[in-house]
């Protein structure tokens, strides 16, 4: 990998190097520089530039539906819960009393309460590929920041950030984890700038002042190209190199990722959070919904990013109440933002969880597992959004109007950044081309 460091002073990461003072690029192993190969896919991509985005929030553990976008008044108390619903924005749309500011602006969103097609599997991998894992070719199927990595094609004439980008921080539980390789070869992995990057192989560490030295720039890469090329294992590192060091040069994503350089007064906007790990997954980091905004505004197409833990199979009421605020404001002020920079027809933003959570309280006053259905909360994109998709019985276990597969949600995603889903494919290991989503077409109500 290789390690940049600046000249800025801030918090640490959690190997103990200051949070601002570096930007680790991964990685150089079987196949390439990242960040040029990256650059190399968008080159050979036929699907024109674009300046759309998409900002995926994961919910690790599966947000319980019933208590946050419908809630069931109607149902028995150990169904029902405690939870209130609230007017929106929107008329006849209702959402949970905990979630007051997404009420306020509910015209920008789309609650989705229908969501089928999920399996009994904490992993992140459905909601980052739109598959399961089971029969998937050799390599396994590729992120959606994967397929616009290749796909993408964008201006050489100025530096931009990665094409994806993951914030995630390594969750305990390992299938939350994502950013993993699949048959489209790390190449396109993400850029993470705060986990833990490919290091199979390291150039030394460059400074950023050093790093306008074209010369001594391109003697390390030559001596690194030689050690490489000795054992086979790469070839071709030419002028992707010095385009990926030319957008390094730039400073412009590690300015993006610097949420210090922001207004105070928008970042108090979008809330603090806590830095405490929940569970065995991730923070409830509000920060990361503005770093988020950053980088697509720099540049980047995907940005996707892990909060909290939502797998409650006890005290679901009360760690709703801890949680649902949080969210709240986080998400509230990503769109607002957005909206205020002018970006928000052009960035899809979207929030959801593996599956849903049973209709039944258990003894321990928590939800269990429920793939049978769960919800998703979409907004931007050019969509047409102020409402509500779908809805499930009296008891909240089951989409009985307009269930809405994963894979239409996928093809939606693609479709928002100019992608037909249905007639673009990818290549796989084995040279067969793969759709990017196979039997499913946008949410025609989002058109």
């Amino acid at each position: 990998m290789i390690t940049v460091y600046g000249d800025y002073e801030s918090g640490n990461f959690c190997d103990g190097i200051a949070r601002r003072n570096f930007l680790k690029i991964g990685g150089l192993a079987m196949g390439g520089l990242g960040l040029p190969q990256l650059l190399q896919a968008e080159g050979n991509s036929k699907t024109g530039s674009s300046n759309k985005s998409i900002i995926m929030i994961y919910m690790p553990g599966g947000p319980p539906h019933q208590d946050m976008f419908e809630i069931k008044t109607d149902a028995p108390s150990e169904v029902r819960g405690e939870f209130r619903p609230i007017s929106t924005k929107v008329p006849g749309v209702q959402i949970c009393e905990h979630l007051p500011k997404i009420a306020s602006i509910a015209d920008k969103c789309v609650f989705i309460r229908s969501v089928v097609g999920a399996k009994d599997r904490h992993y992140s991998y459905q909601c980052m590929t739109g598959r399961h894992n089971d029969n998937s070719p050799a390599g396994g199927w590729p992120e959606i920041g994967s397929v616009i990595a290749q796909l993408d094609s964008r201006s050489e004439n100025k530096p931009h950030a990665p094409t994806y980008i993951n914030l995630s921080p390594k969750m305990k539980h390992t299938p939350y984890n994502f950013g993993h390789s699949s048959f489209l070869g790390v190449s396109c992995k993400p850029f993470r700038p705060n986990g833990d990057c490919l290091s199979d192989m390291t150039l030394e560490e460059v400074s950023l002042n050093r790093l306008g030295d074209r010369k001594s720039l391109l003697q390390k890469f030559d001596k690194l190209r030689r050690d490489i090329d000795s054992f086979g294992s790469v070839a071709g590192m030419d002028g992707l190199n010095q385009q990926a060091f030319e957008i390094l040069s730039s400073t412009k994503l590690a300015e993006a990722l610097d949420i210090e350089r922001e207004d105070p007064k928008v970042r108090e906007l979008y809330g603090e959070g806590t830095e405490k790990v929940q569970g065995d997954a991730a923070p409830r980091l509000n920060s990361q919904f503005l770093t988020a905004r950053r980088l697509v505004e720099a540049g980047a197409r995907v940005v996707t990013l892990s909060y909290s833990f939502w797998d409650w199979h006890g005290s679901n009421f009360k760690r709703a109440k801890d949680n649902l605020p949080d969210f709240d404001q986080a998400y509230y002020a990503l769109i607002q933002d957005l909206e205020d920079r002018g970006m928000l027809d052009d960035v899809t933003v979207i929030a959801w969880g593996e599956f849903g959570r049973t209709p039944k309280i258990n003894k321990n006053a928590g939800r269990d597992h429920w793939p049978n259905v769960s919800c998703a909360l979409l907004s931007g994109g050019g969509m047409q959004v102020g409402g509500a998709i779908g809805k499930t019985d009296r008891l909240g276990g089951e989409a009985v109007e307009r269930p809405v597969h994963f894979a239409e949600i996928f093809a939606t995603l693609y479709k928002n950044m100019g992608i037909d889903a249905s007639q673009t494919t990818v290549t796989d290991l084995g040279g067969r081309p793969r759709y990017l989503v196979e039997g499913y077409g946008p949410i025609k109500e989002l058109i």
